[in-house]
């Protein structure tokens, strides 16, 4: 009998080791937009506003759509890095 030691993976989980630059970067992407919305008082404001709307709640909106085109970024610098680990991994 063959013994079983969990469940079976295509590959190896991503490790920092392997690409710390791109870690680092997409950490930085993902706390701009925390770190820029925890800064309150920088943006608690009633003006300039847009369209009618308060400079607060265009503000937060704005950062929502930022957070979404980061979050895209990320997902694609990591995937990029695994696919560069895969392939680096192929051709040894």
């Amino acid at each position: 009998m063959s013994q079983h030691n969990g469940p079976s993976r295509l590959g190896p989980p991503p490790r920092f080791a392997e690409a710390p630059g791109t870690y680092v970067v997409v950490g930085i992407l993902l706390l701009a937009t925390m770190v820029a919305l925890l800064a309150v008082p920088s943006y608690a404001h009633l003006t300039p506003t847009l369209g009618g709307i308060p400079f607060f709640y265009w503000y937060s909106l704005l950062w929502l759509v930022i957070n979404a085109g980061l979050q895209g970024i990320s997902y694609w610098l990591i995937t990029r890095a695994r696919r560069k680990r895969r392939e680096q991994g192929t051709a040894s």
